[in-house]
């Protein structure tokens, strides 16, 4: 097992949180590019949308078999064939101009993407001590973030001063140096898996993961976090291109970068599980989320600003503390625990998404509060129920 600042911590973790970095510039390459693509391609904002939400329901959908293929062939094999695969699909995308096309490519990028999201923690939670695991997640969440934020901002800055495809160059370029560099610092994996079963195994076990107290409302609670977390942001965009605000894209988009508080969260995570409940820092985490929405609420923008770096600090301090819980919770299939909770995180932010845009459409930022406010009032009660079956040790329905 690897030790809490050994060497071989600070090059696994790197390794891990570079790859991580990776996978989410190629996510959100696409996001700020849709105005121009909708140009491009003479399409509806709705149509074109499809190029980010392919991707994110493809990863959803192919978390779960990653992580089975995963307990055969290896975390770490898996996890550089994903990467791998990035810039080759970054590159076939350019040899077309079929919106359509251009769709396909970017779910396809969406299945090879969940390869490494898949497994990565898991592989963490094997190879380092719980003093180890619990410091290192906090990295590879804030490499998420930088990842989000990076991939936004590469975007846009590219197809500005160039075009949409030499910014899908040069990310796959970026992509294919890191995957290199994964490659060389990642050690190979020391044994065999424990949890490795036959194929038909897997559907009882994904059952008991979802049957497991424990496991099954730390899964919802992160996915409910997740949903309000990025879609309050979609609906802030929309709130700053309104009157009176009328600002433009280009300048709106920037509040993106409020996304570094929770880089920061992130790293907070691992003093907080040596010190403190992790259930508590989960409730702690959506108290500081909902301080933050409120927050937004003024007119100002200054203080708007303000409430969205309170709002991702809370968001992501309670993701980094639910994910972790969830891998080193679960007794078997670790990668599949993980996968799991993982599909209700993205799932649960698509379908957050229309609650909260049918608020705003019907009744304005008072009604995104209101709205946001009820599933924040679920955190709080599935935080309560966790808190209890971790304390009894109930695990099971």
């Amino acid at each position: 097992m690897i030790e809490f600042k050994s060497k071989a911590y600070y090059q696994v973790s790197a390794a891990l949180a570079f790859g991580s970095f990776i996978v989410f510039c190629n996510l959100y390459l696409f996001q700020p590019m849709l105005p121009v693509l909708a140009e491009h391609f003479s399409v509806s904002a709705t149509k074109i949308n499809w190029l980010l939400a392919a991707g994110t329901f493809t990863l959803a959908f192919m978390l779960l078999p990653w992580a089975i293929v995963s307990d055969f062939i290896g975390r770490r094999n898996v996890m550089l064939l994903s990467l791998f695969l990035l810039p080759a699909i970054g590159l076939l995308s350019l040899f077309t101009d079929s919106l359509t096309v251009l769709i396909v490519s970017r779910a396809i990028m969406g299945m090879a993407l969940a390869g490494f999201t898949a497994v990565a923690v898991a592989y963490m939670a094997e190879a380092f001590t719980a003093k180890a695991f619990s410091y290192a997640i906090g990295a590879y969440i804030s490499a998420n973030s930088l990842g989000g934020i990076s991939g936004r901002l590469f975007g846009g800055i590219i197809t500005d001063h160039f075009d949409w495809q030499t910014a899908v160059i040069f990310m796959a370029s970026v992509s294919f140096i890191g995957a290199m560099l994964v490659a060389f610092v990642l050690p190979k994996e020391s044994k065999v898996h424990e949890d490795k079963m036959e194929l038909s195994a897997y559907y009882r076990v994904i059952v008991q993961h979802l049957r497991n107290r424990r496991l099954f409302l730390a899964m919802v609670i992160g996915g409910v976090n997740f949903a309000l977390f990025v879609n309050l942001y979609s609906v802030t965009g929309f709130r700053l291109i309104a009157e009176p605000y009328s600002l433009p894209l280009s300048i709106t988009s920037m509040i993106f970068l409020c996304y570094l508080s929770g880089t920061v969260s992130s790293r907070l995570v691992g003093l907080w599980s040596q010190r403190f409940n992790p259930v508590l820092g989960m409730f702690t985490g959506t108290v500081m989320s909902l301080i933050g929405m409120f927050i937004t609420t003024s007119d100002s923008l200054i203080i708007i600003v303000i409430g969205l770096n309170v709002l991702s600090f809370g968001a992501f301090f309670t993701h980094s503390l639910a994910y972790g819980w969830v891998s080193q919770q679960a007794e078997t299939a670790k990668s599949t625990a993980t996968a799991l909770y993982l599909v209700h995180y993205y799932v649960s932010g698509s379908l957050g998404g229309f609650y909260l845009m049918f608020c705003w459409q019907h009744g304005g930022w008072s009604a995104v509060m209101l709205g946001a406010s009820f599933l924040y009032m679920i955190i709080f009660a599935l935080c309560w129920r966790l808190n209890h079956y971790a304390q009894t040790k109930v695990a099971w329905a």
